[in-house]
């Protein structure tokens, strides 16, 4: 296997959600990660089939207590001899399992030591529970996106947890790696997701200082108040997507509607949006969703049928480009980004708790009967 990131070593203390996204986007690109999951969760005998969370994928699992000092003493090891370490838990605890900064950061000078947290690690709100529709609120992401008239729709967990979470942690950590081998000094990465869903709020930000955004919900050009980037239903009951903001792409749009000899307003004319959208929709009523999809094929409208998850992985473009996966038998996204002198992989399934221990702690230079140590001393499962 190969991946940009081949040669670097990373110890993750296995959390939820963003946290083992990054993981798995440095696993995917070639980073040999060790997952120190908890002692309670690894199953005797071990189980070797996939575990569910395709999260966890291309990484090895080491299940230790973190509770007991030898398995303590183990993950400082580990740390030794990384290039960095990763960490989602609420400020504070990795500091009272032995495990912070400082004492990571004197052991290894170089590491780089990211911590994903939603709130970050201070502030007001730092040692508070929350959740991703939480974060982005306070961000200013939420309230953007809703209809006019509408209460906001959460996007998912894709905002606050994955976008300003875990992506940005992944980028954190590679920003840190380089840094720590051109200046030999390791530092900390704190990782928030209000502050990653804040950063997505750059371009809107943007246009609200030029004063071509509106606070008021759904009024906007990219917030459905547009017509021309809008979801409308189709005949059978589904949906297809517009998004022809450029005049030559609006052009192609209205042509393959239909509409080029009908007398229509200005493409901006804000006032004319409503009763422009009204008439897009009795449009696209007229035909089914895939019927809509053959007018549209190819065409420069930047306009495309609506796909659940499911039916994403069977669309031609997708086929062909490998969008998605299948390993071990179950259908997944692909690693991205592409490289392509160095391609990454997805080297493994994911891994039950425990289940590459000693396999693991062999390749990072524990002997065989350091290994049995650590098991008849319990820290190891």
């Amino acid at each position: 296997m190969s991946g940009p990131l081949d040669g670097v070593r990373l110890v993750e203390l296995a959390g939820l959600g963003p946290a083992p996204f990054a993981g798995m986007m440095l696993a995917d690109a070639g980073a040999d990660i060790v997952r120190i999951d908890r002692y309670d969760k690894a199953a005797y005998p071990p189980i070797t089939e996939p575990h569910v969370d395709l999260m966890n994928r291309g990484r090895r699992s080491v299940a230790v207590d973190l509770k007991n000092p030898v398995g303590v003493e183990l993950v400082l090891r580990l740390i030794d001899g990384a290039d960095g370490l990763m960490e989602g838990f609420r400020p504070g605890v990795a500091e009272r399992l032995g495990l912070g900064p400082d004492v990571c950061l004197a052991r290894n000078p170089k590491l780089a030591y990211g911590r994903m947290t939603g709130w970050g690690q201070d502030g007001p709100l730092a040692d508070t529970a929350g959740h991703d529709i939480d974060y982005i609120s306070i961000a200013g992401a939420l309230d953007p996106i809703g209809r006019a008239g509408e209460a906001p729709v959460p996007p998912l967990n894709l905002v606050g947890d994955f976008g300003g979470g875990g992506m940005l942690l992944a980028f954190g950590m590679v920003s840190a790696i380089l840094s720590a081998r051109q200046t030999g000094k390791g530092q900390v990465i704190d990782a928030a997701m209000v502050d990653g869903a804040a950063s997505l709020l750059t371009m809107t930000f943007t246009m609200r200082s030029a004063g071509i955004w509106h606070d008021a919900r759904g009024t906007n050009m990219l917030d459905t108040g547009a017509h021309f980037y809008e979801v409308y239903e189709t005949s059978d009951g589904r949906y297809f997507s517009v998004g022809a903001i450029e005049p030559q792409f609006y052009a192609e749009l209205i042509r393959l509607l239909g509409l080029e000899d009908e007398e229509l307003p200005h493409q901006m004319d804000r006032e004319q949006w409503p009763a422009m959208k009204r008439r897009f929709a009795e449009v696209f009523a007229t035909r089914s969703r895939d019927e809509w999809a053959g007018v549209f094929d190819g065409s420069d409208a930047c306009a495309a049928p609506v796909l659940g998850v499911g039916e994403a992985t069977e669309h031609p473009h997708n086929k062909v480009r490998g969008t998605f996966t299948e390993v071990a038998g179950v259908v997944q996204p692909a690693p991205s980004p592409r490289f392509l002198g160095t391609p990454g992989a997805i080297r493994r399934p994911p891994p039950n708790p425990g289940q590459h221990g000693d396999e693991a702690l062999a390749d990072w230079g524990l002997t065989t009967a350091e290994i049995e140590e650590l098991r008849s001393a319990a820290a190891i499962r």
